[in-house]
């Protein structure tokens, strides 16, 4: 059987039926979920009831699982093994956290717009978020289409930004909402890297910004005027036409390209409602910048 699509917008973000994600997966199957999810960027898979090793199983048949970053694996005691990000609201007691908690500062910064593992060397291909307690209310999760974002800037505008570098590191995420709260170790694992600011996506040729608050500037270009562009864009690329906004279900699975799509977590009140959610995330086949480089000594 294959599976059904129901398409929220024309080629952004969709919802899939008919396929059982605890189950083993026909290679035709996981073709089709390939091929939509290479066409839509994300991908909705309500009512799946999974466990943690079915979850990651799935998300093996996009690319290699990437583990936490160093900043989980300070932590005195965690939920979830190393394959997971663990983006829940959740101690390592399974209780809601603290106020002041440093984990819940921390994660505080995933209300920005940003795409995950940006800022690592090699960067997430996608993410596979599952949500096995949802808030009833708020804890929305946006998503905006990068894709239709570069699509839809000037000539003039493209042509400035094609061939820019950003420079990306999650401190400058956290920076932004006054979180340094980071160990020398934690510094050390997670040094500053160098991305595209505008990508192609090998499998559909279509380009895209690769935008995040994780960029603190542009190579080349003076602060103030890398701070203007990368403002300019995010403000372009987070407009209402671009942005689909995902309303959680319990057991819904979210898959979505971080290649080419921004996401940012909406608030709930975080001290009161339970809200576990669980991230695989797998990796790029390498940098961006060295992908970008590829392409152009086979052109």
């Amino acid at each position: 059987m294959s599976i059904s699509i129901y398409p929220v917008t024309e080629d952004f973000a969709a919802e899939i039926g008919d396929v059982d994600l605890s189950q083993p997966l026909a290679p035709e199957v996981v073709e089709e979920i390939k091929q939509a999810f290479w066409q839509y960027a994300v991908l909705i898979f309500p009512a799946q009831e999974l466990t943690h090793e079915q979850h990651l199983d799935f998300a093996r048949h996009i690319g290699p699982l990437e583990t936490a970053i160093p900043v989980y694996s300070s932590e005195k005691k965690l939920r979830l093994g190393m394959e997971f990000s663990d983006v829940s609201n959740l101690n390592g007691e399974d209780e809601v956290w603290e106020k002041n908690s440093r984990m819940r500062m921390f994660q505080l910064g995933n209300r920005l717009w940003h795409t995950d593992s940006s800022f690592r060397h090699v960067p997430a291909r996608a993410s596979l978020l599952y949500g096995r307690e949802v808030a009833p209310i708020g804890g929305h999760t946006q998503f905006a289409d990068e894709r239709a974002a570069y699509d839809a800037l000037p000539q003039a505008t493209k042509q400035r930004i094609d061939d820019l570098i950003a420079e990306h590191s999650i401190m400058n995420s956290r920076a932004k909402l006054g979180f340094t709260n980071f160990s020398e170790e934690e510094k050390a694992g997670m040094p500053t890297v160098r991305q595209v600011l505008v990508r192609t996506i090998p499998e559909s040729g279509r380009k895209s910004l690769y935008l995040a608050s994780h960029i603190g500037g542009i190579v080349g270009l003076p602060e103030s005027e890398s701070k203007a562009l990368l403002e300019e864009l995010m403000d372009h690329a987070t407009q209402r036409q671009f942005v689909y906004t995902h309303r959680w279900r319990q057991n819904d699975l979210v898959m979505w390209d971080n290649r080419c799509t921004m996401h940012r977590g909406t608030e709930f009140d975080d001290l009161r409602w339970r809200r576990d959610m669980q991230r695989a995330t797998v990796s790029d086949t390498a940098n961006s910048c060295e992908l970008n480089s590829a392409r152009m000594v086979e052109a």
